[in-house]
């Protein structure tokens, strides 16, 4: 069977895009940003988001588009003989499930939100009441279940359309309508009254808070969110590259990527912090931030109801073009591993998505007793912890591994076909920074992350856990460890 792939570049860049534009984008970035000297911080944002988005992302297109395949063949096809490259597979696709299971439910909130206020459910509300709408939605075990299936229903049918029919076609108009939308918001935000102390504390750089809140504190906060904004380390990305055609190079596509998804990122600041300045509220972090803080921002606005529609809706494409972004990496994999038809794959993975999806919408409630990781944690938190503070970081070090050692694919046939096709070069930095720069870096944004998730639990529980991440750090480096002779790349 032929190779699927992408029928343009603004497919390709804006379906890339779709997947790296998460949650984190609009709930995280503007905050931290502010909180950090604003555009000051941005500056060192920019820098890291050069020197370790841009390369990890490079690295997993040019692994997708050198083997043709998903994460599930592309490492036994691109590895040395006898190397242990091919385990990381099993690592890879265990990510792409345990993060649809839970974010197809935070998809589901979007949507049910978006519904809310287009029908009128959040007019009039004060404060306390639009905290009940969140906490009621929670803890409605049906309410959550029905808008879940809804959004693994409609990502799915996306899927199941195939590659440029289906991902690419609707998601380059979800991406564009997104875009449209968040201008509008954009434009909204800032002719609001008081707006302009928002956009101040947002993009005027201020050197003073930076160094205030610590410069260590603020460069490790850049470094981490470079790291994660771009949704590397899993594989969701590399099938995007093995659909992708070999007319330009890899350092351009990724890219665009990257500053596509900079610029969403930014222009979701411009549409929240203007607007919270404007009416007194906090502009919080998390989902507070989205599902209280800025309905409330809404409520005070006339027309809010348009305005909260609007939103949700723009946040509704940010979630589903992710959602279908890694279902379609979890569609290839199946196809590819167990050789099965597009349509089988579809049935099956919807079916088993519902299923591993229940364990975080009933840790809302059915199952709220459930705190793996303490006091006042939900399902949803550990398989999050899982994800983002492990599988995407590890698989983020182990990608950059592949592509330099020479057990692996090494630097120069990773170099090779990064700079096949039109456009600039690799830069000659690049491979020395690749080596023996970026997997230092990598290591140490894992453990600070754990370090800072467990520090304030108590010495003998941050020992424990920091023993945990060294031991899985070194489990993940094994299948860097044993050496083997260069083979032919297969077709």
């Amino acid at each position: 069977m032929e190779r699927e792939s992408f029928k343009s570049r603004l497919g390709f860049i804006l379906v890339s895009a779709g997947c790296a534009i998460g949650l984190g984008n609009v709930w995280k970035f503007p905050y931290i940003c502010g909180e950090n000297g604003g555009a000051a911080f941005i500056l060192i944002y920019l820098v890291f988001l050069a020197v370790m988005g841009w390369p990890i992302l490079m690295a997993e297109f040019a692994v997708g588009r050198g083997s043709k395949r998903s994460v599930a063949q592309s490492f036994s096809i691109l590895e040395s003989e006898k190397s242990n490259w091919h385990r990381f597979k099993w690592f890879a696709i265990a990510g792409n499930y345990l993060l649809m299971m839970f974010y197809t439910m935070v998809c589901g909130w979007m949507m049910y939100y978006a519904f809310n206020f287009a029908t009128g459910g959040m007019d009039g509300l004060n404060k306390t009441q639009i905290d009940g709408v969140f906490d009621n939605m929670l803890a409605s075990p049906g309410l959550l279940i029905f808008w879940t299936i809804i959004a693994i229903a409609i990502s799915f049918g996306v899927c199941a359309l195939g590659v440029q029919n289906g991902v690419e076609k609707i998601t380059k108009v979800m991406m564009l309508l997104l875009i449209g939308l968040m201008i509008i918001l954009a434009v909204r935000s800032i002719t609001l009254d008081n707006a302009t102390e928002g956009l101040k504390f947002y993009l005027v750089p201020d050197f003073g808070k930076l160094a205030e809140n610590g410069w260590g504190n603020a460069i490790f906060a850049a470094m981490t969110h470079a790291f994660f904004t771009l949704s590397v380390g899993i594989g969701s990305m590399s099938i995007f590259g093995s659909y992708l055609k070999k007319d330009h190079k890899i350092t351009k596509e990724s890219l665009n990527v990257v500053l596509l998804d900079t610029s969403i990122a930014i222009t979701a600041g411009i549409i929240i912090i203007p607007a919270c300045f404007a009416y007194g509220i906090q502009p919080d972090a998390g989902p507070s931030l989205l599902f209280i803080t800025l309905p409330n921002v809404f409520n005070h606005m006339a027309g809010g109801r348009v305005w909260g529609t609007l939103f949700f809706i723009f946040m509704t494409f940010a979630a589903v073009s992710t959602v279908i972004a890694v279902f379609e990496n979890i569609i290839a994999i199946t196809m590819e591993i167990w050789n099965v038809s597009r349509k089988k794959a579809v049935l099956v993975n919807m079916v088993l998505l519902t299923v591993l999806s229940m364990p975080a919408v009933l840790g809302y409630n059915v199952l709220s007793g459930v705190q793996i990781l303490g006091e006042g944690t939900t399902i949803m938190d550990f398989e999050d912890f899982l994800v983002s503070y492990n599988i995407l970081p590890l698989g983020g070090l182990l990608f950059i591994l592949f592509c330099t050692r020479k057990n692996g694919w090494g630097y120069n046939r990773f170099a090779e076909e990064v700079n096949t096709g039109k456009g600039f070069k690799l830069p000659n930095w690049m491979e020395v920074w690749m080596k023996w720069v970026l997997p230092i870096i990598i290591v140490i944004v894992y453990l600070k992350g754990y370090f800072d998730m467990f520090a304030s639990k108590g010495t003998v529980t941050l020992v424990v856990w920091m023993c945990v991440a060294i031991a899985l750090l070194a489990l993940v480096l094994s299948f860097s460890m044993k050496a083997g002779a260069r083979k032919v790349n297969k077709d």
